[in-house]
C-alpha cells in the first residue's frame, strides 16, 4: 500500500504514433533505483531496468526524480512536476558514434577550443597530452602539480592540469583534469576516463557509443 504521503507526480503521455496505446502514467512514490507507477491504474514498483508491461521503462531514480523511457524516449521528471498531455518532449542527450582503425578508437575533439587528435583510452585514468600538444593550447602546465609518471617507454615527469572544458561533436565536459606530459609522448593525446567516465559508452558490435548522461 502506497502511503499518502507520497507526492504523486501526474504525467499523461501520447503515443507518438498513430497506433500505440494512449498512457496515463503516475509516478506515487520515488526511492533510491526504485519508482512506484501507476500506469492505466495499474501500479508497479520498479527497480532500475525493469519495465512494466505497457512499455515504460524505469532508467533512473532517486527519491526526487527519475528517468523515464516511454517510446523509445528518455525524460526526466521531478518529484512535484505535472505535465499534461501537450509537452515538449526533452531532447535526447548527445551521442557521438565511433568505428574502430586498426583495433583502436580515434577521434578530434576540442580542447579550450582547440582542435585536438584523441585514442580513446578507458585504461588511462585522465586525459594525458604531451608537452607539444599543451604548448599548442596555451596550457601553463610547469603550475600544475609535479608527478612521476611510468610509460612504455620509460619513466617520465608530468603535471595536473584542469582543462577548462573538453567537446566531442555535440557532448562538451567542463573543468576536466588531465596530465601533460613533459615529454614528446604521448603522440596521440589519450582521451581517458576523467572524460569518459562523465558518460555512457556502449558497445553494439564494432560500433563505440558515447554518450552525454543526464
Amino acid at each position: 500500500m502506497i502511503k499518502y504521503w507520497f507526492t504523486a507526480l501526474i504525467i499523461l503521455l501520447n503515443s507518438a504514433t498513430a497506433s500505440a496505446e494512449e498512457l496515463d502514467i503516475v509516478i506515487v512514490g520515488l526511492f533510491a533505483g526504485q519508482a512506484v507507477l501507476e500506469v492505466n491504474d495499474k501500479q508497479h514498483l520498479l527497480k532500475v531496468g525493469n519495465t512494466t508491461p505497457e512499455g515504460v521503462k524505469l532508467i533512473a531514480a532517486n527519491s526526487r526524480e527519475a528517468v523515464l523511457e516511454v517510446n523509445g524516449k528518455r525524460q526526466t521528471y521531478f518529484l512535484g512536476d505535472h505535465i499534461g498531455s501537450h509537452y515538449t518532449a526533452a531532447p535526447e542527450q548527445p551521442k557521438v558514434s565511433l568505428w574502430p582503425t586498426n583495433g583502436m578508437y580515434q577521434t578530434t575533439g576540442t580542447v579550450n577550443g582547440y582542435s585536438v587528435d584523441f585514442l580513446v583510452d578507458t585504461g588511462a585514468s585522465t586525459i594525458a597530452l604531451n608537452a607539444a600538444t599543451a604548448n599548442r593550447l596555451g596550457i601553463d602546465y610547469y603550475r600544475g602539480q609535479k608527478i612521476g609518471i611510468r610509460t612504455a617507454s620509460g619513466k617520465d615527469v608530468g603535471y595536473r592540469v584542469e582543462l577548462d572544458y573538453v567537446q566531442l561533436e555535440e557532448i562538451k565536459l567542463y573543468n576536466i583534469p588531465a596530465v601533460v606530459i613533459d615529454g614528446p609522448e604521448p603522440s596521440t593525446a589519450l582521451l581517458g576516463m576523467s572524460f569518459l567516465g562523465q558518460l555512457d559508452l556502449q558497445h553494439n558490435g564494432e560500433r563505440l557509443d558515447l554518450q552525454q548522461k543526464y
